[in-house]
C-alpha cells in the first residue's frame, strides 16, 4: 500500500521541495563527511560488493542486483551507522564513554569502533541474552552489563547511565548520525550499479531506510523506496499510516521485529518511502534458503526480507532494475539447518512417510526394498508401536525419504503402493 499519494508539481513562485534529508539534524559538512567517507576510519567499513543475480531476478521478471553487507566484518551493516555516531563525537562525549542497549549486531558494530578509535564502551543487554552474543561482544573491548529481562529494562539501564553517569547514547536506529551512516549503503550501490531505478530495504526500527532513502533521493530524486517488514512486526506501516495492525511473535527476521519505530525514522520514511509490504515466515525462510543455494551466501532472517519481497510482491517489480540488501547474515546454525529441510520437505524432495504394517518381522525390507528401487534414498525410520490407534497386531512405521523432486517423490509413494501398502505423506 502506497504510504501517500503523490505530490502536486511545483509552478512557479512555489518554494522548493524540501531536501531529502530536511529531517537530519547534520550540517551540510557533517552530512558530507558521513556519506562520502571522508575519515580514515571508514577504511576499516569494508565497500562491500553489489552483484547482479540473473537466477533471483528471473522469478519475477526483473533485473536484480544484492548488495552484501553480510560481509561485513561483523557480519552486518550495523557497524556503518555506530561509526558515524562515533566520529561526531566531542572530545568531551568520547572521554566520558558511550552506552547502548542491544543483543544484536549494533552491540557488536560499536563495540568494534569504539575500540579502534580508543571509545570506552558499554552494552546493556537483557539478562538471558545467550552467552555467545556477550563473549563477542566483550571480545571487541566493550564492557557488557546484563540487566532486566528485555529490550526495554536494558534500554532503562542504558539510559540512567546517560543521565547519571553522561555517557553518550548510541541509539540502534533513532538517530540521525546513525540512520546517514547506514546510508553510505545507498551511494556505493547507486555508483556501482546506476541503472537500478528501485530499491527495496528492510525495516525494523528505520535507521536503515531512512539513511538510504535520504543518500538515495538527494542522488536520484526518481528512484522508488519501497521497505520491507516482517508481516508479524509491521510497526513502521502501522506508524505512519496511522494503523493498529497487531504486533509481536516468532519470527526468523528478528533483527527488524520492531513495534515501536524511531520518532525520527518513522518522519523520513513517511516523507521518503513510497511503499511498504510485508511478507511472511514462509517467505523469509525460502528466501533465506536461496540465497545460500543460489548465490551461496549466508543471510540471517532479516537479511533475506528484501528477497522475499520480490517473491511476495512480484507485481511490483517486474520489468525493473531492483536493488536490495542482504544486511546481515549472523544466524544460529541450528535454526539454519531447520530451515534448510523445511525448504526441501516443501519442495517435496524430502518427505516423511508414515506407512501402516502388520507388526511381524520383513515388513522393514520390504519397505526399503520398494522405496530403493524407485530410486529414493532413505533418511530415517521410527516404529511406533504403542502411540497410535490401530490395533495390537499393527504398527506405524514413520519414514524420511529423499528424492530429487515432486515427480521422483511421487513415483517412490506409488512403489509403495504397488506392494500393498498404504503411505501417508506429511503436509508441510
Amino acid at each position: 500500500m502506497p504510504l501517500s499519494s503523490d505530490p502536486e508539481p511545483a509552478v512557479r513562485g512555489e518554494a522548493a521541495a524540501p531536501s531529502p534529508r530536511a529531517a537530519f539534524s547534520l550540517s551540510d559538512q557533517e552530512w558530507r563527511a558521513i556519506v562520502d567517507k571522508t575519515d580514515p576510519a571508514w577504511q576499516e567499513i569494508r565497500e562491500t560488493p553489489c552483484l547482479p543475480s540473473r537466477k533471483l531476478g528471473a522469478l519475477t521478471n526483473c533485473r536484480l542486483w544484492l548488495k552484501y553487507e553480510n560481509l561485513q566484518y561483523i557480519g552486518a551493516f550495523k557497524e556503518r551507522g555506530a561509526l558515524a555516531k562515533l566520529l561526531s563525537l566531542s572530545d568531551a562525549e568520547r572521554q566520558s564513554g558511550v552506552v547502548a542497549a542491544s543483543a544484536g549486531n549494533h552491540a557488536q558494530g560499536l563495540a568494534r569502533h569504539a575500540e579502534l578509535l580508543g571509545i570506552r564502551a558499554t552494552i546493556v543487554m537483557p539478562a538471558q541474552t545467550p552467552s555467545v552474543k556477550v563473549e563477542e561482544t566483550k571480545r571487541f573491548g566493550a564492557e557488557v552489563i546484563l540487566h532486566g529481562t528485555d529490550f526495554e529494562a536494558a534500554h532503562a539501564e542504558a539510559i540512567r547511565q546517560v543521565e547519571e553517569e553522561g555517557k553518550t547514547l548510541v541509539h540502534p536506529f533513532d538517530d540521525p548520525y546513525v540512520a546517514a551512516g547506514q546510508g553510505t549503503i545507498a551511494k556505493e550501490m547507486l555508483c556501482e550499479a546506476p541503472e537500478i531505478d528501485t530499491l527495496v530495504i528492510p525495516i525494523g526500527g528505520g535507521g536503515l531506510i531512512a539513511g538510504m532513502a535520504a543518500v538515495a533521493k538527494e542522488m536520484r530524486p526518481d528512484i522508488r523506496i519501497i521497505g520491507v517488514q516482517a508481516a508479524l512486526y509491521p510497526g513502521m506501516a502501522n506508524a505512519v499510516r496511522n494503523e493498529s495492525a497487531p504486533c509481536g511473535g516468532m519470527t526468523l527476521a528478528e533483527g527488524i521485529a520492531v513495534c515501536d519505530p524511531g520518532r525520527f525514522t518513522r518522519e523520513v520514511v513517511a516523507r521518503l518511502v513510497d511503499e511498504i509490504v510485508t511478507v511472511d515466515e514462509r517467505a523469509l525462510e525460502r528466501s533465506l534458503s536461496l540465497l545460500l543455494m543460489t548465490q551461496k551466501t549466508l543471510a540471517e532472517g532479516a537479511g533475506a526480507a528484501g528477497l522475499a519481497a520480490l517473491l511476495a510482491h512480484p507485481h511490483l517489480f517486474e520489468g525493473h532494475a531492483v536493488g536490495t540488501i542482504v544486511c546481515g547474515g549472523n544466524i544460529d546454525p541450528r535454526l539454519l539447518s531447520s530451515i534448510l529441510m523445511r525448504d526441501l520437505a516443501r519442495q517435496r524432495r524430502l518427505a516423511r512417510l508414515r506407512v501402516p504394517l502388520m507388526d511381524v518381522p520383513g515388513q522393514l525390507t520390504r519397505v526399503s526394498a520398494a522405496i530403493g528401487a524407485a530410486g529414493g534414498n532413505v533418511i530415517d525410520v521410527s516404529y511406533h508401536k504403542v502411540f497410535n490407534d490401530l490395533p495390537a497386531k499393527q504398527t506405524h512405521l514413520d519414514i524420511s525419504v529423499e528424492a530429487t523432486g515432486p515427480a521422483h517423490m511421487d513415483r517412490i509413494v506409488e512403489a509403495l503402493r504397488a506392494e500393498g501398502l498404504e503411505p501417508e505423506v506429511a503436509n508441510y
